[in-house]
């Protein structure tokens, strides 16, 4: 066959036109990025050079339609429309991609024996209510009664006095108090590690629920085949001067979700034992449980210099 049949021809053809397309897509990714040169932060310049880099060759690689354009950007809409100030469906969303996770990774870098941080959640509410030490972070809600106690150390193991440790959680039934419209206040409280950095509080044994999934997000995760459920947990947050704020949350010893936990939120550092309690059985303060059956947890808290 001569160099000049029609294959030959063709196939020149073809590369050539491959070229000159690359040519077109990468020009424009450049015409972008200089965009940003006179840029006054440099921070600000580095992520957005970054975003373009990384969006564009998506795009590229997956050869993008514009009917998917489309779509993509009717499903960030929906998202916006949905969120309100009880409800962040792009929390959500940052969860499920596993997002909310690598910034967590990358923001806590391991630091001794510092525990490690996990996902915040889209249910953290400011303001929540102070209780005593021993007292019921429960407000009512629904659920199997949990003891919980442990001790706030620094990585030196010194004990944190007067440590604010914010907790929270959903009720049996898998809901949030703010996804309740009665305004009530349930499952959420803080209080303060005493003089020798222990704490403890009542709470519910936790169980596991789906994220929100009657929005986007949950209709993403119907396409994709993933499910909505999160492992059992109770969520801490835990602040003293000096000290890196931890947001974390612990898990129960034996859930069958903890390897399918939907926004990734699972370490094994972070589950415990939640060990139940036959009724009748005293409880560590004297509360009185009648015949309820109740549960009792341990987690010793270690904090990482806020330089670390």
């Amino acid at each position: 066959m001569s160099q000049n049949s029609p294959s030959t021809a063709e196939g020149a053809a073809a590369t050539a036109a491959a070229t000159a397309q690359a040519a077109v897509e990468e020009r424009l990714t450049g015409n972008v990025l200089r965009s940003f040169q006179d840029c006054a932060n440099p921070r600000l310049k580095q992520l957005m050079e970054s975003l373009v880099t990384h969006l564009h060759a998506f795009i590229r690689d997956v050869r993008l339609t514009e009917k998917e354009w489309d779509a993509a950007i009717a499903f960030l809409t929906a998202a916006g429309h949905i969120t309100d100030d009880k409800r962040q469906e792009f929390i959500l969303l940052s969860d499920v991609l596993g997002a909310s996770m690598q910034t967590i990774n990358v923001n806590n870098a391991a630091y001794k024996d510092a525990t490690e941080a996990t996902v915040f959640g889209p249910f953290f509410v400011d303001d929540a209510p102070e209780i005593p030490r021993g007292g019921d972070i429960a407000g009512g809600a629904a659920g199997e009664p949990c003891w919980i106690e442990g001790t706030v150390r620094d990585t030196d193991g010194n004990p944190v006095s007067g440590a604010r440790i914010e907790v929270w959680e959903a009720d049996e039934d898998g809901f949030y108090d703010v996804q309740y419209t009665d305004g009530r206040v349930a499952g959420r409280a803080h209080l303060f590690s005493d003089t020798d950095g222990n704490y403890n509080f009542w709470g519910l044994t936790p169980t596991p629920y789906p994220i929100p999934h009657d929005g986007p997000v949950g209709k993403m995760l119907e396409a994709t085949g993933r499910s909505p459920m999160r492992a059992s947990h109770l969520h801490f947050m835990v602040t003293a001067p000096g000290l890196r704020t931890l947001v974390t949350h612990i898990f129960v010893t034996g859930d069958k979700l903890l390897k399918y936990d939907t926004v990734f939120g699972v370490k094994e550092s972070l589950i415990k034992d939640f060990v139940p309690q036959p009724a009748g059985t005293p409880t560590p303060d004297g509360r009185e449980l009648g015949n309820d059956v109740w549960a009792r947890a341990r987690f010793d808290i270690v904090l990482a210099p806020a330089t670390a």
